[in-house]
């Protein structure tokens, strides 16, 4: 099932992602060709508050072209710990700095073309800071229970694959 690789051409290469054509030999001797996007590290991260609430963002998400709801997620810096960018992360885009943090899992959210893994933390939060969004971002906090989540869910409101990994996740080993 294995396939090999018989040559590799970088078509994009930008600021987060780059893109590779390849033409790969299959196990029965056929050839094909495999687009694939590089990204990096990444990061995503469920954080509960002290009086039980969950916190999740909203923002406007280009691909999407509409206001998108989510964990908070962010790449990893490179040769930074995945651990240290979930901290960084939820500060950033939350003000909220975690009382602890373990992580659950790691997710590839699309094998077929892309090579990006995204681990998921569980952090324990008191009460946010400050924030530090990035220049280009705009990014809102919103507090749910988890009556509220699972309810928002079963009503097809959360679409974003990796905040449905991490919420699996966070269910199944928290």
């Amino acid at each position: 099932m294995c396939e090999k690789t018989l040559a590799s051409k970088t078509v994009f290469k930008g600021r987060i992602l780059s893109v590779d054509v390849l033409d790969v030999e299959l196990a029965d001797g056929r050839t094909g060709t495999r687009e694939i996007v590089r990204h990096g590290a990444a990061v995503a991260v469920i954080a509960r508050r002290r009086d039980g609430r969950f916190v999740f963002i909203r923002q406007f998400r280009k691909a999407m072209e509409r206001i998108c709801f989510e964990v908070m997620a962010g790449n990893c810096d490179p040769g930074e710990a995945s651990e240290v960018s979930a901290i960084r992360e939820l500060k950033e885009e939350t003000g909220y700095t975690p009382d602890s943090i373990r992580f659950l899992a790691p997710i590839y959210p699309s094998v077929g073309y892309c090579t990006e893994r995204i681990d998921i933390f569980y952090a324990e939060v008191n009460e946010p800071g400050e924030t530090d969004f990035d220049p280009d971002e705009n990014i809102e906090t919103v507090l749910l229970t988890e009556q509220e989540m699972d309810s928002m869910i079963r009503a097809g409101k959360v679409q974003d694959a990796k905040t449905l990994a991490a919420w699996a996740s966070y269910k199944a080993m928290v």
